[in-house]
């Protein structure tokens, strides 16, 4: 069968991944071999394939891969996030399209279009994760709202609530006016926004005197409770037990004092609005004072307000601000730069509001999930995050863990017509606990609110394996706790904590052992990828366009964990480029005719220095890999693929034009080229099983495939022979140097003698006179008069030129290089003559530049007399 002069990518990647799929390569059931598992951070229902997530599923996908192909019962289970205020904010806009307001339906024809919505759209993202390549076990995908999992979640909360975790309270919160539910302190984005700081003049009761007060928030007056001093403010003194005006609604409200009020800031003086500040809200607690909400859950100013009502808060702002200017109330404006919070989903301006809702104290579970980090049961990878979660951890806040929404699961709180409240899973068991406890059971109803979704997801790990219902089942203890976790570092908190909390609590266990902390996908400018700034492109496109091989290695090239990566299309280009060569070389390989003669020696030296090379760079990959270090994995294989095996070993091996091969010689190189189809599959899945397969290799079982393929293991090498082909390799390119730097054609062949002091070359002359075009290889002794020189290590080296140089011209070469050497080496002498560098850096260190030293001033001895000998 011949090979297409090119790789087809589409082609190879349905075929291959539907092949896959139809022999259940990816799916995993409990069985004798150690497992390795590893949970998706299951996208929204809303989303569609963005860079982010190209990123993390490629990095679980190469970890998933290499383990399998390891012989571990690898397990990769996918699914997808019901998001509730995401969600629910698209069905919203959705029957808005259609002419349908959310009020107007009852909860469950709310819910009927919203699951109508989630089937139709839910799954898009999973699909384009095959695209991919991503070899999940899709017989396991799981949505957090699938019964079973809506239950473990139910189960969760009555078990939080009788352990005491759980309370119902007027608190403040921050509150998405477009949402219309409270969020966590951690859904809230803070981000600096150009404002104005108004300053408005309160008068004081019964008198010409005013004070002045600087708010960004003029629409809030309306809830003001009181204006605060310092006591120790001189300024203020007179004005203790007086009060003020709220300006433009001419209430009456009173000065207090309090050490909270900073002297320096501003006027001095500070308006205390409990409704509308969570300081504010703990210093009129503190005070007793009056809490006025005047702003309706969408963010418009309600009757309390007594007036503008109806408007929008930031209407409201600008509308306030005219008045006061036209009663001659405001003091002065100037441009403020402040930090203002928005909703994580729909990016509305945060206001904090007080209302009933449901928390969940986190103290005391928060102390073992920070001691798993401390103690690196649980790694964060990279470890820099340890600190932001152990500060997140130890000034943890009592999360809020209620929505006012109807996409979720839905808080099993029975209330009875005292509102009184009960908290089990039917109606049936709520009817029978008030009897139990000697309440009425009349007019029963269930608590509106949801489940915030963190909530739910806290127990990913657990619930996609039925661990929280049936914690004794088969798959929960095998594959539970899970192995690796791949996530993004802002929901660090978010979820990866809530997990460990989850998993603590149920099981005594975290459940995974490595959090691989992925880096935000920027552009070249260094923006953050977004629609909205159009600098994000399709991956899908991408894959298209450039194959999903080479968009896989492309964002693995730039993506070191934790770090930002700013990626370029160029990058994806390389990848392309990388799955080409390989392809080239395989048809190279393929191409050629074979001759029963025995190898020769110089062959067999060069499959002796690759298979060390080879083992040599496995070993790098291996510790790479345990470092988490997935873009210098890929590197080293790139470079072990690109450079060691297509640019050396395949050019020491190959016969001369139309010549055939020993067939013991093309025997070892389909070994080694299987050897590296095997290491680069994690990274290529496509390419290396399309190669796989082709008659060169020889018929392959149905189920012989790269996908399960052995992984290369861990072998020794002749660090020997690495490091004197390193030798070689240098005089091979310093011949070719030389025929660039004097503009000899590659065709003419040149004389070389080297003056060998460590290594016997004569192993590697076949080899040499062959890829650098030499006439004659001698071994010398002495230096060769009137020879272009130079060092391949320690080693002198010397081809003589004869006619095909100019002598001035090559003078003149020689003088530069020394002069460069000579500034070079003053560099090194001033650093080795610093004594705090000599004390401070590692011997290693010291040694490298000694050694740097001794490298210049040869070759600035050799160049000299190489100057010499040209006259």
């Amino acid at each position: 069968m011949s090979i297409a002069k090119t790789y087809n990518p589409k082609e190879a990647e349905d075929k291959w991944y539907q092949y896959w799929m139809e022999n259940g390569f990816f799916r995993s059931t409990p069985d004798s071999r150690e497992p390795y598992t590893i949970v998706m951070p299951p996208p929204n229902v809303t989303g569609v394939l963005h860079m982010g997530h190209m990123l993390n599923n490629t990095i679980q996908d190469v970890l998933i891969r290499r383990a399998r192909m390891q012989g571990k019962n690898a397990c990769w289970v996918p699914g997808t996030d019901h998001a509730s205020i995401a969600t629910e904010a698209k069905v919203v806009a959705m029957l808005k399209e259609q002419g349908i307001d959310k009020k107007s339906l009852t909860r469950e024809d709310f819910l009927k279009h919203a699951w109508e919505w989630k089937e139709k759209y839910g799954g898009i993202i999973l699909k384009q994760l095959e695209k991919l390549g991503a070899s999940c076990d899709w017989e396991r995908t799981k949505f957090t709202m699938d019964a079973d999992l809506s239950e473990s979640v139910i189960d969760t909360f009555i078990k939080f609530y009788k352990a005491g975790y759980i309370y119902r309270g007027v608190r403040m919160v921050n509150w998405d006016p477009q949402g219309k539910t409270a969020l966590s302190d951690e859904e809230v984005i803070r981000k600096e926004v150009q404002q104005k700081l108004y300053y408005i003049r309160y008068t004081i009761k019964d008198s010409n005197e005013y004070l002045i007060i600087a708010t960004t928030r003029p629409e809030t007056i309306m809830a003001d409770a009181a204006i605060c001093i310092n006591p120790n403010d001189e300024r203020y003194r007179h004005l203790k037990g007086k009060t003020v005006i709220v300006p433009l609604v001419n209430r009456e409200i009173p000065i207090i004092e309090d050490t909270y009020v900073e002297m320096e800031f501003g006027t001095g003086c500070l308006k205390v609005t409990p409704a509308h500040d969570l300081n504010d809200y703990e210093l009129g607690q503190k005070h007793n004072l009056e809490v006025i909400d005047i702003l309706n859950d969408d963010g418009t100013l309600n009757e309390k307000a007594i007036i503008l009502v109806g408007e929008d808060r930031f209407i409201a702002r600008k509308k306030i601000a005219k008045q006061l200017e036209e009663v001659g109330q405001i003091e002065k404006i100037e441009d403020y730069k402040s930090q203002v919070g928005f909703s994580e989903r729909t990016d509305a301006a945060i206001e904090p509001k007080l209302s009933m809702q449901w928390w969940c104290k986190m103290d005391e579970l928060a102390k073992p999930a920070l001691d798993y980090v401390q103690s690196g049961e649980v790694r964060l990878i990279p470890d820099k995050f340890t600190a932001s979660y152990r500060h997140w951890m130890e000034h943890v806040k009592d999360w809020c863990i209620s929505r006012q929404l109807w996409w979720g699961q839905r808080i099993p709180a029975w209330y009875n017509e005292k509102n009184e409240w009960v908290i089990v899973k039917t109606q049936e068991e709520a009817i029978q606990e008030f009897k139990n406890q000697g309440k009425t059971a009349n007019s029963i109803r269930q608590e509106e609110d949801v489940l915030d979704t963190w909530f739910s997801s806290g127990l990913w790990p657990m619930s996609v394996f039925d661990g929280v219902r049936n914690p004794e089942n088969e798959d929960f203890n095998y594959y539970y706790p899970t192995n690796d976790l791949v996530t993004a570092p802002e929901i660090l908190f978010f979820w990866v904590a809530r997990m460990i909390i989850m998993g603590h609590n149920y099981t005594e266990k975290a459940p995974f052992k490595n959090v691989y902390l992925t880096g935000i996908v920027r552009d070249k400018l260094g923006r953050k990828m977004s629609k909205s700034l159009g600098n994000s492109p399709d991956p899908i496109e991408l894959m298209e366009q450039y194959g999903t091989d080479g968009v896989r290695v492309g964002m693995l090239l730039s993506s070191p964990a934790g770090n930002d990566l700013m990626f370029d299309v160029s990058y994806c280009e390389q990848g392309r480029n990388f799955a080409n060569k390989i392809w080239n070389a395989f048809r190279l390989v393929k191409g050629w005719e074979t001759t029963d003669s025995p190898a020769t020696t110089a062959q067999k030296t060069a499959a002796q220095w690759f298979e060390s090379r080879f083992n040599q760079a496995i070993v790098e990959i291996d510790e790479h890999f345990k470092q988490y270090r997935l873009s210098d994995a890929l590197m080293t294989t790139y470079k072990l693929i690109w450079d060691d095996f297509c640019a050396w070993y395949l050019e020491l091996v190959k016969p001369a034009y139309q010549m055939p091969i020993e067939q013991e010689t093309l025997e070892t190189v389909k070994n080694f080229f299987q050897k590296i189809l095997s290491l680069a599959h994690p990274f290529m899945p496509f390419l290396t099983e399309e190669l796989w397969h082709d008659e060169l290799f020889g018929q392959r079982d149905p189920k012989d495939c790269i996908i399960v393929a052995p992984y290369p293991a861990i072998a020794g090498f002749d660090e020997t022979i690495i490091k004197e082909f390193a030798s070689v390799q240098q005089i091979i390119s310093e011949v070719r140097n030389v025929r660039n730097s004097k503009g000899i054609s590659p065709k003419i062949a040149l004389p070389l003698a080297i003056n060998a002091t460590d290594i016997d070359y004569s192993t590697y002359q076949e080899s040499i006179i062959k890829l650098a075009n030499i006439e004659e290889l001698t071994f010398v002794k002495d230096k060769v008069a009137g020879a272009v020189s130079f060092l391949a290590g320690r080693d002198e080296c010397y081809i003589t030129l004869a006619n095909n140089i100019d002598v001035d011209t090559e003078r003149e070469r020689i003088r530069k290089e020394i002069e460069y050497l000579q500034g070079f080496l003053v560099s090194v002498d001033k650093k080795l003559s610093n004594e705090r560098f000599i004390a401070n850096a590692k011997p290693e260190i010291v040694e490298n530049e000694q050694n740097k030293k001794a490298d210049a001033e040869a070759k600035i001895k050799i160049l000299t007399e190489s100057l010499v000998s040209l006259g």
